[in-house]
């Protein structure tokens, strides 16, 4: 584009815009991200991917990576003449094994070292620095026999030097974790790398632990990608044994884990999609799965603080007249009316309910969803949510005055009626030159 030229790309602009609230939410946060050794074994989204950590650390966001080996200890292992042994989805790790395990981890660690050095010119690392630290932060203890098995130098994690960790964050230090580590005793142990992740996320209280899989995300039982699920949601597919991705059903256990432990949330990402992660971070409706302890939506009570959400949701339908103009001030006064749903920390939706006690009655006003989201059932969700309030209130009926909605709220059991019906308060202020229609519903104890 030609300097001075006013041709602009609407969708860069938009998503700027709607990135800019995560990039100032995340700044400062701590994410452990996680993948086996799998993506290595395609330099060119290898190579994505280390561009969009190297956007990710630009943007203050304190970063630990966690890597497997897996793919590159079993072509040691086969250079060598040895067969992989599994038991229960965990390498059976023997004395020769275990040497193929260290030269294994050492290489792919110093190959993902050196993809963070990299400084070339028209890429994200270019005119950047990336110092990427890593040490003795896992300590590990054998797991020993199960099932009659023993794992011999396979390990579980045993303790994490989580001080150390926040300290290398603290200092704009990529951390880089490698999935093998050390007893008291100084013997070594092959340790599985969600696992390793599992445990970082917990020891540091991550604000994120996303693992990179070959896979768009968790599945239900027909199949369908599921955005977001809660923990408890995520034990049923567990229990109900539903058919996930084998790299995914390996890592659902840790994730579940974390999740219950760890303040943060749990994404599973398609390592294949180029551009996941930031898709998923800085964007709205986002990609892949997030694992979260609560619901991923919520209805709340409105704040204050929300007064620029609220104005921004409504000022497009005050400009078409489907709703009476309030302004900031009004909206100041009558904060303690109104509800707000928020998805992922974002507002998304509101609704107010007045109320009118000397006739039992209540007015349902100010319903509104963000276009993006009226497919979704939200509007329906802050409807039930008022008029469970009213219910509270021990209202009797609830009354809403719509232009442009009628048939949704006939749908939903209101029954249109006339001014003369309002609360007498309500009837006053009641502008005729709106026409709107008054519809009401009999709340049922």
């Amino acid at each position: 584009m030609s300097a001075g030229s006013e041709t602009t790309d609407p969708r860069i602009v938009s998503w700027v815009r709607q990135a800019a609230p995560y990039i100032h939410a995340f700044r400062g946060k701590s994410f452990v991200i996680a993948f086996g050794g799998e993506i290595l074994e395609d330099r060119a989204r290898a190579q994505a991917l280390i561009h969009d950590i190297a956007l990710l650390d630009s943007m203050g966001i304190g970063l630990v990576l966690v890597h497997g080996a897996r793919p590159q200890i079993d072509a040691e292992m086969s250079a060598r003449g040895l067969t992989p042994r599994f038991h229960k989805g965990l390498r059976i790790t023997d004395a020769p094994t275990l040497e193929c395990v260290k030269r294994a981890i050492g290489a792919t660690r110093i190959e993902i070292e050196a993809m963070l050095s990299q400084g070339l010119p028209n890429t994200p690392l270019a005119g950047g620095f990336l110092r990427v630290t890593g040490g003795n932060f896992i300590s590990a203890k054998p797991i020993g026999v199960v099932d009659g098995i023993d794992y011999q130098y396979t390990g579980a994690v045993r303790n994490v030097i989580a001080e150390e960790i926040k300290a290398d964050l603290a200092q704009e230090n990529v951390v880089l974790i490698s999935p093998i580590g050390a007893s008291p005793s100084g013997e070594l142990f092959n340790l599985a790398w969600e696992e390793v992740a599992e445990a970082v996320a917990v020891a540091i209280a991550a604000d994120k632990l996303i693992f990179l899989c070959a896979a768009p995300g968790l599945l239900d039982r027909q199949g369908r990608l599921i955005s977001a699920l809660t923990a408890e949601e995520g034990e049923k597919l567990l229990t109900r044994r539903i058919k996930q991705a084998p790299e995914v059903a390996r890592v659902l256990p840790a994730a579940l884990r974390a999740v219950r432990r760890m303040p943060g949330r749990v994404h599973f990402l398609d390592r294949r999609q180029d551009g996941a992660m930031l898709i998923e971070l800085f964007t709205r409706d986002g990609v892949g799965t997030v694992l979260t302890q609560e619901p991923l939506e919520r209805i709340r009570p409105a704040a204050i603080a929300d007064i620029p959400a609220l104005l921004s949701l409504i000022a497009p339908l005050e400009a078409d007249g489907t709703l009476i103009r309030r302004g900031r001030e009004r909206l100041e006064m009558e904060i303690d009316r109104f509800s707000v749903l928020e998805r992922d920390g974002v507002v998304v939706g509101c609704a107010a309910l007045y109320l009118y006690p000397d006739e039992r009655a209540g007015e349902l006003a100010c319903l509104v969803v963000a276009p993006e989201y009226r497919e979704m059932g939200f509007g329906d969700r802050l409807r039930a949510h008022i008029e469970q309030l009213a219910r509270r209130h021990k209202l009797n009926r609830l009354f809403v005055l719509t232009t442009r909605a009628a048939h949704w709220f006939i749908e939903r059991g209101f029954v249109e009626t006339t001014r003369e019906a309002l609360p007498s308060l309500r009837k006053e202020l009641y502008n005729p030159r709106r026409r709107s229609k008054v519809f009401v519903k009999e709340l049922g104890k």
